[in-house]
């Protein structure tokens, strides 16, 4: 999963979707969704079940799916549970929990019904660092006639020890809408799907998005990528963002080089319309052949642009790691009772510090501007408990006090990648990287082969140096923070004071210039901050009132949006804004000029290290 804007995600794990054959009614999991007969925002799911042996069988709707390192409770969005047998006589159905169900006379069941209602309706503020919301891109939607994200952990649950039977699901859609996945459509009707996976972890793994058709598909080697865009206004489309995302994605797949990709991969982008009952959390989540995309239709094609290139690239480097290299307790994940694994510093850690790297690797971003990521990394994750275990953390991820800490994977995880980085660089005299290290792994255990938890430093050592495992026992599973600048400096890259740009309405980098007057339900630029040079430039003044910024009205429904879509702002834009001063609202047109920042940061200095920094970041 990856945020932005602080998101993020996560890690899911599994392999690819197969299709079932030589199934019968008494070996599968057959599902139907009925997107047609939409009743008070819910969705009507029917499961025929497969036979049981046993008088009790249990039905669960998940806790957690991989990726997300939170209890969701996908449980608390079904209504009015119910079982029959074959002649469609009512079966006893206890409520175990708030995920989990008792059928009773299980050797007689053959239906189980129930309706779910979707998560985007009652989201309050993004997922992340709010306990009571999904975070969007695992959440579900459902808009009658017009956009369901179906990510089906949300829709479809599983029967305790029948989680490796075969599923066939059937969704029952509007001819208007088309569904875009990874799986493949076996039914050739405009209003009907039929998809097969082999268990119920693969089809999990298979989010479909329904919306008016606009997607469009190319080929990046032998992988066919397909963009599935929902824009509710119509703003955007998928023929606008696809050449962004197609020359990103081709350097992806040349940076990671010998790594094995899917033949099919699908990004499904939502775009949030950010009204009281739509999508708020705004990052990205990561499948084995997909993405699911959640963010601002309010953004700037540019700023929009520039977020999808940072979370997309995340997800899709997760096909190294977990979705490639991973341990047991990913391998055989629980939905409903989870055992964490030690090394999100890996999942999510290198993944991020991947998706940084390839920009400069080829040639997206400069040199000094992947400095500048880093240096933004480690003073967000100054922020941090530092002093505590990296694979502690990991490993009690969903229990307190560690939980709090999760958003640092994607800040000191993939700080101790690049530190693994260098130090596996300067042994090797810049021959290997931990790319290599990873292809490593990957030869030594693969998608159908998981690793102990504890004995995975060892195996690094073994494939690297003794100091590399020195390296994550005192850095990782120790409570020692990383002195960034020895690392750094192997490289010959020293700390300096740097000119950076800034955001008009934050300063030093997250400190808000604007607060909120709860009595009038208005944003205001501070009294006591210093005219900037976006407010000079505009001719704005302490105390101004923003009424509207480039037409789009400011609430506590779009401000977050508005901040963060200033990061992708450039000298020079045209800009309007509606204004309230003294109780008079004035009409401002004029340019965007950003204000610059000194802040602490790195740069190359030691051009007797520049062979091995380049073997760093272009090798």
């Amino acid at each position: 999963m990856k945020k932005i804007i602080v998101t993020l995600a996560l890690a899911s794990f599994l392999f690819s979707c197969k299709t079932g054959t030589n199934t019968t009614a008494k070996n599968e999991v057959d599902v139907t969704i009925d997107l047609v007969n939409v009743k008070d925002d819910k969705v009507m799911v029917s499961i025929l079940a497969p036979t049981f042996t046993t008088e009790t069988a249990t039905f669960n709707i998940p806790k957690i799916v991989p990726g997300t390192y939170s209890d969701d409770d996908y449980g608390k969005y079904i209504d009015d549970v119910k079982a029959f047998d074959a002649k469609g006589n009512a079966l006893t159905v206890a409520k175990l929990d708030v995920n989990s169900y008792a059928i009773s006379n299980a050797t007689k069941l053959s239906k189980v019904t129930y309706l779910v209602n979707d998560t985007y309706d009652i989201e309050k503020g993004g997922g992340f660092g709010n306990n009571t919301d999904v975070f969007s891109p695992a959440g579900t939607n459902i808009d009658a006639g017009k956009n369901f994200m179906l990510n089906t952990h949300g829709f479809i649950g599983y029967f305790t020890t029948k989680e490796e039977t075969p599923y066939k699901l059937t969704v029952n859609h509007p001819a208007s809408l088309l569904g875009v996945s990874a799986m493949n459509d076996l039914d050739a009707s405009d209003s009907k799907d039929v998809f097969m996976a082999s268990k119920y972890a693969t089809l999990v793994e298979m989010p479909i998005m329904y919306s008016k058709p606009d997607f469009t598909s190319f080929m990046v080697d032998d992988m066919e990528i397909i963009i599935s865009v929902y824009s509710p206004s119509g703003k955007y489309t998928a023929k606008e963002i696809t050449p962004y995302m197609e020359n990103m994605m081709r350097a992806q797949k040349k940076f990671l080089g010998k790594f094995n990709a899917t033949k099919k991969y699908a990004i499904l982008l939502y775009l949030s319309s950010m009204s009281p009952t739509d999508a708020k959390g705004f990052g990205a989540l990561e499948h084995p052949t997909s993405t699911t995309v959640v963010m601002p239709e309010i953004m700037g094609l540019e700023a929009l642009q520039e977020q999808l290139k940072d979370v997309v690239s995340h997800e899709f480097f997760h096909i190294v790691t977990p979705l490639t290299v991973h341990s047991n307790e990913i391998q055989y994940f629980d939905f409903n009772k989870p055992q964490m694994s030690e090394h999100l510093w890996m999942y999510e850690g290198v993944t991020e510090y991947f998706a940084n790297l390839f920009q400069v690797n080829q040639g997206l971003i400069e040199e000094d501007a992947f400095y500048e990521r880093m240096a933004d990394k480690i003073a967000q994750a100054a922020s941090m408990n530092d002093n505590m275990s990296f694979t502690k953390m990991s490993k009690n991820v969903l229990k307190d006090p560690y939980k709090d800490q999760y958003i640092n994977v994607y800040q000191k995880g993939a700080l101790i990648a690049m530190c693994l980085d260098i130090e596996i660089r300067e042994k090797s005299n810049g021959q290997k990287g931990i790319l290599q290290l990873m292809q490593d792994l990957s030869n030594e255990y693969g998608t159908k082969k998981a690793f102990k938890d504890d004995e995975l430093f060892a195996k690094i050592t073994e494939l690297t140096y003794p100091s590399v495992g020195a390296f994550l026992n005192k850095y990782v599973a120790g409570e020692t923070p990383i002195p960034y600048a020895d690392y750094f400096a192997k490289m010959g890259v020293t700390e300096a004071k740097i000119e950076a740009t800034g955001n008009p309405f934050l300063v030093g980098g997250n400190q808000p210039i604007i607060s909120y007057k709860p009595d009038t339900k208005e944003f205001f630029f501070l009294p006591e901050i210093e005219i900037n040079a976006f407010m000079k430039e505009l001719g704005l003044k302490n105390n101004d009132v923003i009424v509207e910024i480039n037409g789009e009205k400011q609430d506590l429904n779009n401000i977050n949006q508005t901040v963060v879509a200033a990061f992708g702002w450039k000298d020079g834009d045209a800009i309007t804004m509606k204004i309230k001063r003294d109780g008079k609202e004035m009409d401002i047109k004029g340019k965007v000029v950003m204000p610059k920042e000194i802040k602490e940061g790195y740069m190359a200095t030691d051009d007797s290290k520049k062979a091995l920094r380049e073997a760093w970041l272009k090798g």
